[in-house]
């Protein structure tokens, strides 16, 4: 299993025309539809397309493990979290809070991913869905890059403007989205926490999907232009494994850490306060359609609360009763006594 969350640790690898080309050839919304749960949480509808998945040759900063680079299909939409999931979000399902920097607005950070789960699973409880979920290492890495191919979806020269990382986060976490979103509208995707994902980890498990799917293969990147035949559609990872996926990298570490293609691995009841998750939805139209109705009746059913305590609070208004009046009786004048 790999361990290396590295404490205190950028280039084009395809050209962009070509990344474009790759995503959403058959068309998708220029603008993600926003889902807000009952939660607050905000969605972003991801759509469906492929992309190159791994470091490309050339990248003196690739690991082994993100080798061979490969085209990946994301068949079906998706929503994702727009942000971390927050520590107001965690305390309000789990009823505490495991956090080391605190802070309502703070990613939850010093969560396992076996707690992820029980979040989880207790959310989709309370919503009566089977939702919610974390996302697999592809929809992570697709959402991520964004329909870009370079290291990050921003100039290296400005991740000051996008990240929260070793050089700007002065050791700690910060308040989801006080950074530039991705163009997708998506936060934090990068730098301050780590983000378990759904997979088991497995070192060579890029090679293995090639190397295993019926009539797939290896596609170099001049070739993509002409369309590969085949490619691994929706990859989930291993079927087991020792450690689970992070992605995305921290406020404790250096840039080369937050590129799109890095890959990071622990055991499923590892916690750190650097690592934290955002969820994602397997999206239709009647989820969303019903978690809006039950976010409206929510908030019809907070405000109607509202009133009435409001109500109570006021003074008591008692009717203005005017009293009758009573004239003084007229006095004898002067003298007239004993007449």
């Amino acid at each position: 299993m790999k361990s290396r969350m590295i404490e205190k640790g950028a280039g084009s690898v395809l050209p962009l025309a070509l990344a474009a080309a790759l995503m959403c050839a058959g068309g998708c919304k220029t603008t993600p539809e926003n889902v807000t749960n009952t939660l607050g949480m905000e969605f972003i509808l991801v759509q469906p397309g492929v992309f190159l998945m791994g470091c490309s040759e050339g990248d003196m900063e690739c690991q082994g493990d993100e080798r061979p680079q490969h085209p990946v299909k994301i068949s079906e939409a998706f929503y994702l979290g727009k942000f971390e999931v927050t520590q107001a979000q965690w305390t309000k399902i789990m009823g505490n809070n495991p956090s080391r920097f605190r802070g309502e607005s703070r990613p939850v950070e010093n969560v396992s991913w076996d707690d992820t789960q029980e979040f989880i699973r207790r959310l989709n409880a309370l919503e009566g869905t089977t939702k919610y979920r974390l996302p697999t290492e592809a929809e992570w890495e697709y959402a991520a890059r964004t329909g870009v191919a370079t290291k990050f979806p921003f100039e290296a020269g400005r991740a000051g403007d996008h990240v929260w990382y070793w050089n700007n986060a002065d050791g700690q976490t910060h308040p989801v989205g006080e950074k530039q979103p991705n163009p997708w509208g998506l936060h934090d995707m990068h730098g301050n926490v780590w983000e378990w994902v759904q997979d088991w980890y497995g070192e060579g498990y890029y090679l293995a999907s090639l190397t295993t799917t019926p009539g797939a293969q290896v596609v170099k990147p001049k070739d993509l232009l002409s369309g590969p035949k085949i490619v691994i559609s929706d990859p989930k990872g291993p079927v087991e494994g020792t450690g689970r996926v992070l992605r995305g990298g921290s406020w404790g570490n250096d840039l080369r850490y937050l590129r799109s293609a890095l890959r990071n691995a622990y055991a499923p009841d590892y916690r750190s306060a650097n690592v934290g998750f955002r969820l994602a939805i397997s999206a239709d139209s009647g989820w969303a359609s019903g978690v809006k109705s039950m976010r409206e009746e929510a908030e019809q059913s907070a405000a109607s609360a509202n009133d009435a305590i409001k109500e109570a609070a006021e003074p008591l208004k008692v009717p203005e009763i005017k009293a009758p009046e009573i004239k003084a009786p007229t006095l004898p004048k002067a003298g007239s006594f004993g007449k």
